[in-house]
């Protein structure tokens, strides 16, 4: 009880001091969208009581870092609950750490759904699908609101682009946010490319996601690669292009 006391006074004192500089801090942390953190009684049980004291105390790196360790154990073991409530926790704490909230939606759509499918304790299909599908929802929703949390950077945008193409099948959806990764500062030179590609399997958006290949190609070698060659004959062909308007069938391409 003694020790308890004295880590907690020693707490507080640091809390103290650092109250007036995080304070200071509060506007600049609007600017960069963060949303701070809700100290309510479910992360308080959580934590433990020195742990919430802790992260009350301005500690929430230290606190978050240990969960992560956790999280990282309980994926050793499958623990697909205590995952989901770990990175919840994380992702509260930690709201511009873009690792937290990509990690949780990739043990969440990937791992945990294809644990789900192949669960074979489950001798249902449909049960299975559905969970699966909740799984999906669950990765989803972590990237959502890192997003929201993080608007500014690029990264999150494109692992949602990724969940739609791969879990959803949606073309489109992935489309528009690897458009919106690409729209970001600092984003990666092939969010165009992945965003027009993306674009070309949609039905009925075929001669938009054209314009959009044919504009890239005519920037130059840079992006003449394989997949944009690709994509761009096998629209030429659907749309019916006349030939004198088609690439060349042999061009010098890139990686």
């Amino acid at each position: 009880m003694t020790r308890l006391l004295v880590a907690l006074a020693i707490l507080f004192a640091v809390g103290g001091i650092k109250l007036p500089i995080e304070r200071d801090l509060a506007t600049l942390h609007r600017q960069e969208h963060f949303r701070g953190v809700e100290f309510n009684l479910d992360l308080r049980e959580k934590l433990g009581q020195l742990g919430f004291v802790a992260a009350l105390s301005g500690f929430r790196a230290i606190v978050a870092d240990a969960l992560f360790i956790q999280a990282h154990v309980a994926w050793e073991r499958t623990e697909w609950g205590r995952i989901l409530l770990l990175f919840r926790h994380l992702t509260t704490l930690q709201p511009r750490v873009l690792l937290f909230w990509d990690t949780a939606a990739w043990h969440m759509a990937w791992n945990a759904s294809v644990a789900a499918m192949n669960d074979r304790t489950q001798p249902r299909l449909a049960l299975r699908v559905k969970a699966q599908r909740e799984y999906f929802a669950l990765g989803k929703d972590f990237l959502e609101r890192g997003i929201k949390n993080n608007p500014d950077r690029p990264q999150l945008y494109e692992a949602l682009a990724r969940l739609y193409k791969e879990k959803y099948k949606d073309h489109q959806r992935a489309s528009e946010f690897y458009a919106k990764a690409a729209a970001v500062p600092d984003a990666a030179t092939f969010d165009r490319r992945f965003s027009a590609y993306e674009l070309s399997y949609c039905e009925g958006r075929e001669r938009e996601a054209y314009e959009r290949l044919r504009g890239l190609y005519d920037e130059g070698d840079q992006e003449r690669l394989p997949t944009l060659i690709a994509r761009l004959k096998f629209l030429e062909d659907k749309l019916t292009i006349p030939q004198d308007q088609r690439i060349p069938d042999k061009v010098a391409v890139g990686k």
